[in-house]
């Protein structure tokens, strides 16, 4: 009997290890719980896009509760950024839960880098850089405003009160157009690292133009750079700064970060977390210093 039984003890051994060798060598694969994505058909200008749509955490626990909704340029990099940043804002009690829609492009092995100079450039690029496949921020708002919108809308349980744009580099610089073109489709507004320089600072005549048409600017907006980025995005975003500052909109709240010894990219995930804690201040559960529990 003993014997019996150490044989069977070296076999299960031997299995185990195997098993154990076999899992080192395999790939391992992460998901993020409550996505999905969401394909939409080719439209008039020959583009397909795709909606990544991340649902929080008690969305099918409340049937009836409506969340806010958080759109983010580049959403084929920055979805699974503000995913986590959701996460820190609603267990530290800095915001509501709220649904995070990625805005992306369907298809594989995808150029992203050329793709989005199309959707997220108000001017073109200076020639010799492509410039043919840029400057069509104008088409790509109003698909935001008559596609995107309505679609996720639709089909999810949607806060209209309650939705922000966010952006960074390029996306941040559409962010701020978006808001200077039709400011009350979103609520907040987060830019950053804004590519202000783009078009020879382009967007502070545009700037100008809105603010001799539009007397008051009711929106939340938090902007941000990294205090070790290249100085044409420093200087830009310091430019757009003063502007904004300068102005004295009724209705603005506004904040302005430097986000300290970051670059281009690092900054990002500290400016989303701090813009969407200032967006949502309003309808946040708790603010200030925690209490002990």
């Amino acid at each position: 009997m003993q014997t019996v039984l150490r044989s069977s003890f070296l076999c299960l051994s031997l299995i185990l290890a195997a098993s154990a060798a076999a899992a080192d060598s395999s790939p391992v694969r992460y998901s993020i719980p409550n996505s999905e994505v969401r394909v939409l058909p080719r439209n008039a200008n020959g583009r397909q896009y795709e909606l990544i749509v991340g649902l929080p955490e008690s969305y099918a626990k409340n049937p009836d509760r409506r969340y806010p909704v958080v759109y983010a340029t580049d959403g084929y990099w920055d979805f699974q950024k503000l995913t986590e940043v959701q996460g820190c804002l609603v267990y530290d009690k800095y915001s509501p839960e709220f649904i995070v829609v990625g805005m992306a492009y369907a298809g594989d092995n995808l150029n992203y880098g050329d793709l989005r100079r199309w959707e997220l450039s108000p001017v073109p690029f200076p020639p010799g850089d492509k410039s043919d496949a840029s400057g069509h921020a104008a088409d790509y708002l109003k698909i935001i405003e008559h596609d995107f919108i309505p679609f996720i809308d639709r089909e999810y349980r949607t806060d209209p009160k309650h939705r922000v744009l966010c952006g960074a580099s390029l996306g941040g610089l559409f962010t701020l157009y978006a808001m200077y073109t039709n400011p009350s489709l979103f609520e907040g507004y987060v830019a950053a690292t804004p590519a202000v320089v783009l078009g020879d600072n382009w967007l502070l005549g545009y700037e100008e133009q809105f603010a001799k048409a539009n007397p008051s600017l009711p929106v939340r907006l938090f902007v941000a750079v990294g205090g070790n980025e290249a100085p044409s995005y420093m200087i830009g975003s310091f430019k757009i700064n003063q502007r904004i500052v300068s102005r004295k909109y009724p209705g603005l709240q506004y904040q302005f970060r430097v986000i300290e010894e970051e670059r281009h990219a690092g900054m990002q995930i500290e400016a989303y977390t701090r813009g969407l804690q200032f967006v949502f201040a309003p309808v946040a559960p708790e603010a200030g210093p925690a209490a002990d529990r």
